[in-house]
This record gives C-alpha cells, sequence and structure tokens, in this order.
C-alpha cells in the first residue's frame, strides 16, 4: 500500500503541473513503482530506470568510472550525477537519484553503514541532496528512503 506522503507528493506535483522521474540503484524501482499506485500516476509520472549494478550507471546513464573509483557507486556524487543524467533522459521537470546501502557486502565503512541512503532531487525550484542513515532490514530501508524523499520534494515545491 503506498503511503500516505507519497499520495500527497504526487498531488503537490499534480497540482504544479509537473511531472517525476527516477534513477533507482539500492531501492530498484521500488519509488516508481509506488508513485505507480498514487490515483495521479497518469499525470505525473514519467519513468524510471533501475541502475543497481555499475555497469548501468556507466554504459546507461554515462557516469564517469573515475566518479564511481572515487567516491565509490554508493555515495553523493555519483547520486547527483546519476540524477544529472536521468533529467536529461527523460526531461523531466523532478528528479529523483537514490543510491544507498541495504544489505552488507556493499562500499559500508564506520562512516558508511548499512542504512545509508543518499538522494539526490532536481527540481524547478532547486536541488536537493540528501544524506540518511535508516534502520532495520532492506525492506524497511527502502521504504523510509521513499517516504523522506516524497516529504522532500513537498518541502522543496510547496507555495511560498
Amino acid at each position: 500500500m503506498t503511503s500516505e506522503i507519497i499520495i500527497q507528493c504526487s498531488e503537490a506535483i499534480a497540482a504544479k503541473g509537473w511531472n517525476i522521474a527516477f534513477a533507482e540503484s539500492a531501492s530498484a524501482g521500488k519509488l516508481s513503482a509506488e508513485f505507480s499506485l498514487t490515483p495521479l500516476s497518469g499525470k505525473i509520472l514519467r519513468g524510471g530506470i533501475v541502475c543497481y549494478e555499475v555497469f548501468v550507471k556507466e554504459q546507461i546513464l554515462l557516469v564517469p568510472r573515475e566518479l564511481i573509483e572515487q567516491f565509490t557507486p554508493e555515495s553523493q556524487e555519483v547520486t547527483s550525477a546519476l540524477a544529472q543524467r536521468t533529467a536529461v533522459i527523460f526531461n523531466a521537470d523532478i528528479t529523483v537519484a537514490l543510491t544507498g546501502l541495504t544489505t552488507a557486502g556493499g562500499s559500508e565503512t564506520a562512516e558508511k553503514p548499512v542504512g545509508t541512503i543518499f538522494l539526490s532531487i532536481i527540481t524547478p525550484s532547486g536541488t536537493i541532496d540528501h544524506r540518511e542513515v535508516f534502520a532495520g532490514g532492506p525492506e524497511q530501508i527502502i521504504q523510509q528512503a521513499a517516504d523522506k524523499a516524497a516529504a522532500l520534494i513537498i518541502e522543496k515545491i510547496k507555495p511560498e
């Protein structure tokens, strides 16, 4: 069931006459799926790409290998690059990119533990780069991240 905050975000995007697209690594399509289940999905959802593997980040979304090697695939720098490329590909008003660590075995460190999620959100009102560490298993981490993305979008695009 789609969360209330995602439904509210969908309504806020539709009220502006805007659309949204996603580049998803750790969430593997969860954000796109959540937004597709809202009543206004046909008005706002442009599409998305799952870029779980580094190959897709490099070969499809053209994120430079050097950037990935310098900062890791799960980093704010790579997430920002994913958002920028996805905004161009989908010609979207709002673009959300998400990377992170939901299980052990990736690029986790003491400073970047499992649960760390990076978001980069491009809107006509400006860009948001956000890092947060969420608790729980992979499904809980991704749902919290999806809800956080929706909340950040609402905050950024709400009327002054």
